[in-house]
């Protein structure tokens, strides 16, 4: 049976649980391919529960960790109220395709909401059609202001 839960950073099983899900992503071509640092893996948990504005879901499958979300609490100046990046969505290969992310998100959805949050927000690689088809089931879509102006564009600037 699939449980899903908020994490406890400060709880040292799912501090390792959520290092190794994050890794086990990042080494993935669509997480970039690159395992994480060092430095990462050993202060991501604690500089995480520093920040009140995160929060992350885990999925376990019995004592099976099967799945992570990443979020952060970010603020709408339009509508002057939170909002939430959903920033890492990982399952594990043995479970996807089981609807594992719906059931993550569902409880992003509640936490969020209980934060009153105004909305949900993400990026995700155009080329990873299995996620986007996901998200979309769940009523992520592109967004526009102004149709003139077309669909918003996720930028970056490394520092």
């Amino acid at each position: 049976m699939i449980n899903i839960l908020l994490a406890d950073y400060r709880n040292p099983a799912h501090a390792i649980v959520l290092v190794e899900l994050l890794d086990a992503y990042a080494r993935d071509p669509a997480g970039g391919g690159t395992a994480l640092a060092p430095e990462v893996k050993q202060g991501l948990p604690a500089a995480l529960a520093a920040r009140p504005q995160a929060f992350s879901v885990l999925a376990f499958d019995g004592d099976m960790p099967v799945g992570l979300v990443n979020c952060i609490e970010g603020f709408s100046t339009f509508v002057c109220r939170p909002l939430v990046n959903v920033h890492d969505v990982v399952v594990v290969a043995s479970h996807r395709g089981q609807r594992i992310t719906q059931r993550m998100l569902g409880r992003v959805a509640q936490e969020a909401s209980a934060r009153g949050a105004c909305k949900l927000t993400m990026e995700v690689l155009s080329g990873n059609q299995s996620a986007l088809r996901a998200y979309e089931r769940e009523g992520f879509a592109a967004y526009q202001l102004d149709p003139a102006f077309g669909a918003a564009v996720f930028l970056q600037k490394t520092l």
